[in-house]
C-alpha cells in the first residue's frame, strides 16, 4: 500500500514537472517576447534593453526556466509585467475567488447529481428517469454563456432580483461576494450536476444488473436493504474520479462564466494576462491550474484505494 502510493505521488509530481516544461516551452515559443508586447511603439534601444535586463529575459531559456520552476516551488512566480507586483499575491487572490466559486457549486452540485443518478437508475425508463435524463441531457448540451446570459436577462433584467455582473473589489471579504455568486454558482453546479447524474445512472444499473445483486433478490432481500448495503456501495466507487474530475474543471474551466459575470478569478485573470502579454502571469496561472488537477487526479486515486481494497493488490 505505501509503494503504491508512493509510485502514484512520484508519477504526480513527474506529470507536474512536464507539464510545466511545456508550459515553459508553449509560452516561449510565442512571437515577440512581454516588453516587446509591453513597451509597444517604444520597444527599442536602451528602454527595450532595460525592460529585458529587468525581467531577466537576456538570459538563456533554460536557465530562465531553472530559475522559474524553482521559484514556483517556493511559491514565487516572480513580477507581473503589467502591474509590477509579485505574481503570487495577485494570483493568491484571484485564486481564492475562484476556490469560493468552485467549491460552493461543488457542495451543492455533487450531492444533487449522486441523488438524482440513482433516482433516474431505480426508476430506469420511467417518469423520474425521463425528466432527469432529459434535463440532464439540456443542460450538457447548451453553452455556458448562453445559460450564464439567459439567467442574467431573467433575474437581473426583467426581475431585477440578483446583480448581473459583479463590481466588488477582488479582495473583497467573502461575504460582499454573496449576492455576485448565486448566478455563477447557478451555471457551474448546473452543469457539474448534468456530467456527474448520468454517470451515476449509469454506473448504479450496471450494479443492478449484476450476478451477486441479482442472487440477493432471489435469496428475498429486502429491496431497499439490497440497494443500500449493495448497490450504492459498489456503484458510487467509479464515479469518485469524475467528481475530482469535474471538480478540477471546475476550477480550472470556469473562464468563460467568470468572464461573462465579470468575476474576479484566476480565469478572468488569465484572459487579462493574454490580452496584456503579461506572459509570467499565463505561466504562473497555467501551472496553479495544471497542479490542481494533477493533485485532484491523484487525490481521488488515493481516495479509491482506501475505498476499495481489491485495487491494493493489483500492479499499476
Amino acid at each position: 500500500m505505501v509503494k503504491l502510493i508512493a509510485r502514484r505521488l512520484a508519477l504526480g509530481v513527474l506529470t507536474i514537472l512536464l507539464v510545466s516544461g511545456i508550459i515553459f516551452v508553449g509560452v516561449q515559443a510565442l512571437p515577440g517576447d512581454s516588453c516587446t508586447a509591453y513597451l509597444g511603439r517604444a520597444a527599442q534601444g536602451k528602454r527595450l534593453d532595460n525592460c529585458r535586463r529587468d525581467f531577466g529575459l537576456e538570459r538563456p531559456a533554460l536557465t530562465r526556466y531553472v530559475k522559474w520552476t524553482l521559484g514556483a516551488v517556493r511559491g514565487d512566480f516572480g513580477v507581473s509585467l503589467k502591474g509590477k507586483k509579485p505574481i503570487s499575491e495577485t494570483v493568491g487572490t484571484r485564486f481564492r475567488n475562484t476556490v469560493i466559486l468552485g467549491a460552493t457549486a461543488s457542495i451543492l452540485g455533487v450531492p444533487l447529481a449522486i441523488l438524482l443518478g440513482i433516482i433516474a437508475a431505480l426508476w430506469r425508463d420511467r417518469l423520474p428517469d425521463l425528466w432527469v435524463s432529459t434535463a440532464a441531457i439540456f443542460a450538457m448540451t447548451i453553452p455556458e454563456f448562453v445559460s450564464s446570459t439567459v439567467l442574467i436577462l431573467i433575474f437581473s433584467v426583467w426581475l431585477g432580483w440578483l446583480p448581473g455582473i459583479v463590481i466588488t473589489r477582488p479582495d473583497a471579504p467573502l461575504f460582499e461576494f454573496l449576492s455576485d455568486i448565486i448566478l455563477p454558482i447557478v451555471v457551474l453546479a448546473f452543469v457539474m450536476t448534468a456530467h456527474i447524474l448520468r454517470m451515476v445512472r449509469t454506473s448504479v444499473i450496471d450494479v443492478m444488473g449484476s450476478d451477486y445483486v441479482q442472487m440477493a433478490q432471489l435469496k428475498g432481500v429486502p429491496y431497499w436493504q439490497m440497494v443500500f448495503k449493495h448497490v450504492l456501495p459498489n456503484a458510487l466507487l467509479p464515479t469518485i474520479n469524475l467528481v475530482a474530475l469535474t471538480i478540477a474543471w471546475l476550477l480550472g474551466g470556469t473562464l468563460v462564466i467568470e468572464v461573462v459575470f465579470n468575476y474576479p478569478g484566476l480565469g478572468r485573470l488569465m484572459v487579462q494576462a493574454i490580452f496584456f502579454r503579461d506572459l509570467a502571469m499565463v505561466q504562473a496561472i497555467a501551472l496553479i491550474l495544471a497542479t490542481l488537477y494533477v493533485g485532484l487526479n491523484l487525490f481521488a486515486d488515493l481516495l479509491t484505494l482506501v475505498v476499495n481494497p481489491r485495487l491494493r493488490t493489483m500492479r499499476t
